[in-house]
């Protein structure tokens, strides 16, 4: 399945709250209208599945990851011991794009993405151009020579004291560091992670 490549407005309306990494006035007054030529008719009820479905629709636009990703996630997970919701939010949150998203490094997840795949990012000294890399405890994200002259152009936070860096990564200048694996409590989840569980389950 291709990756979706539409109007992000879309995907916020149709899950009718602000999923994207930025937001603005116009998605904010359309946020309770359906996309679509029925829009203003309202959203019916939805079964257990069709809730199900939606928190995962919600966990594929947020991180920007394909169906068939997100599926081999959640079954590694649940091969695992612990807490499956919060290994699958780990899995997640340690995307080497997701990495350079929180870290500042990116103003977007899909710009981080486009640096990741343009060669753009480095693990430990080394180039990387697999988005769905997955970070591990210590690994050290630094952007490539070339790009860090325009680091200003491409940061969310080209201030590094105005930077809030999340507790499971730490950052100085260009280079940031996972310092360990995320938890729940960590990040505001705008999604079920257990529905999410469940919808694979069936």
């Amino acid at each position: 399945m291709a990756r979706y490549r539409g109007p992000k407005h879309r995907l916020a309306r149709r899950e009718g709250e602000n999923i994207l990494d930025k937001t603005s006035a116009s998605l904010q007054r359309r946020l309770a209208v359906p996309p679509g030529v029925h829009g203003r008719k309202g959203k019916r009820r939805l079964s257990e599945y069709g809730t199900q479905l939606r928190e995962k629709q919600k966990a594929k636009a947020i991180y920007g990851v394909l169906e068939k990703q997100l599926r081999r996630l959640v079954n590694e997970v649940a091969a695992r011991k612990g807490d499956t919701g919060e290994l699958l939010l780990s899995m997640l949150e340690t995307r080497l794009d997701n990495i350079t998203y929180r870290l500042g490094f990116a103003k977007t997840r899909y710009m981080a993405r486009q640096l990741v795949s343009h060669g753009h990012v480095y693990v430990n000294g080394k180039k990387l151009s697999i988005p769905s890399y997955s970070v591990r405890k210590d690994d050290v994200i630094s952007l490539s020579p070339k790009l860090k002259s325009k680091f200003d152009e491409i940061s969310a936070i080209p201030n590094e004291k105005d930077l809030i860096v999340l507790p499971f990564l730490s950052r100085k200048k260009d280079e940031g560091v996972l310092t360990r694996l995320p938890k729940r409590e960590d990040i505001e989840v705008p999604f079920n992670l257990q529905l999410i569980i469940e919808y694979y389950s069936r």
